[in-house]
């Protein structure tokens, strides 16, 4: 799961959670610094930061963190070769240091809001600000601005969401009265020196953690046949917000397609409303070659980043015929790997649709320089 998971879980339930986040890591591990999950009460997790050997330990911590309010900070050094203290199930082989925050005041309301923009396409950026010798914390959510492969912090924005924020930092108070965050005391792992004094920040962290969070990339499959259903769930799992089109009513229903958009119009009527975006992926899967040449039509000069076209390329052809180039064209649509059938099809769509999403994150990544990145668009700058 991405921070866009998480954070569209807490918006949605009441229950009481912790932020688990991996803060720093160094050597071999099974995921990048940055990346999150949630842990429970009532043992429930969402999203994991190992294959399974540290989550028991952390859930361990959850009732204690949320009964008092307080952070921790947890260092899992696993890089010992002779050290069987993790079971057999590690295989890790690096040092994961662990931020362990309890969901509530301006955390919760920062990630209810960060839920919301990321949900409608707006980039976020999130700064955890430790103070005081590592024992308070404090956060800044930022609204990024991008244009053309430049990243602006919109301060336009900023005087708007903080109003937000407030609001919601608020309304969660008065349903569970427990003390903001930036108000807590850090409770770590800490280790003492040969004075016998004890070290704030045995682990040389950053005062400052910025992490840079985008929307998930837009699906839009124009077709809603029987074909599309794996290959909707499937983009689901890998990363997509998807929109399904169709001018056919009995065929684009939230019956047939549960918790995703639905556009429900001809060629002319979906373009429209859906206003394509240069991170867009489009699929062509409606079978119908009118409707088909008519959204190509409509595609000349508009930026995206994949177009899938399902059909033989003998067909592609024709649908292309006396029209502009058009870019990033996919056809036969889906990687070869001699896929047979609706599911395999699926398969090899999907796994074209990941590598495309991998490459334009990789490309925005370069854009920007960025030194670190965790797999949800995650980036560490220390101050």
């Amino acid at each position: 799961m991405e921070m866009h998971d998480l954070s569209a879980i807490v918006a949605k339930c009441t229950n009481r959670y912790v932020l688990a986040t991996a803060i720093k890591v160094e050597g071999h591990a099974y995921r990048k610094q940055g990346v999150s999950m949630l842990l429970t009460e009532d043992g429930s997790m969402y999203g994991s930061i190992s294959p399974g050997c540290l989550e028991s330990d952390l859930q361990a911590r959850v009732e204690r963190i949320l009964d008092t309010g307080q952070l921790e900070i947890v260092e899992y050094d696993m890089r010992p070769e002779d050290d069987l203290s993790w079971g057999e199930t590690v295989g890790c082989g690096g040092m994961v240091i662990v931020l362990l925050e309890p969901v509530q005041g301006k955390l919760h309301a920062m990630l209810v809001a960060m839920n919301e923009y990321l949900h409608t396409g707006t980039p976020v950026e999130f700064t955890r600000i430790f103070q005081q010798g590592f024992s308070k914390m404090d956060y800044r959510l930022s609204l990024i601005r991008i244009e053309g492969d430049k990243v602006h912090i919109d301060e336009s924005e900023q005087i708007a969401l903080m109003e937000h924020i407030r609001m919601n930092e608020s309304n969660h108070a008065k349903s569970q009265p427990i003390s903001m965050l930036n108000e807590i005391e850090v409770v770590r792992n800490e280790r003492k020196l040969e004075s016998g004094s004890v070290e704030a920040n045995p682990w040389d962290l950053p005062s400052q953690f910025t992490s840079t969070y985008y929307a998930k990339p837009r699906l839009i499959v124009i077709g809603a046949g029987n074909d599309v259903l794996p290959v909707v769930k499937l983009a689901q799992l890998g990363g997509f917000r998807i929109v399904v089109a169709d001018w056919r009513e009995s065929l684009c229903t939230a019956e047939r397609f549960p918790d995703v958009a639905l556009c429900l119009g001809f060629p002319r009527e979906i373009l429209s409303v859906l206003q394509f975006q240069r991170d867009d992926h489009i699929l062509l899967m409606s079978h119908q070659f009118p409707r088909e040449r008519e959204v190509l039509e409509l595609l000349v000069g508009v930026d995206y980043a994949y177009l899938g076209i399902m059909g033989s390329k003998t067909r592609t052809e024709r649908l292309l015929n006396g029209l502009p180039p058009l870019s990033h064209v996919h056809s036969p649509v889906g990687l070869s790997i001699g896929a047979e059938g609706p599911d395999e099809i699926a398969i090899s769509i999907a796994a074209e649709l990941i590598a495309s999403k991998r490459s334009v994150a990789a490309s925005r990544r370069k854009a920007q320089k960025e030194v670190k990145h965790g797999t949800d668009g995650y980036s560490a700058r220390s101050r």
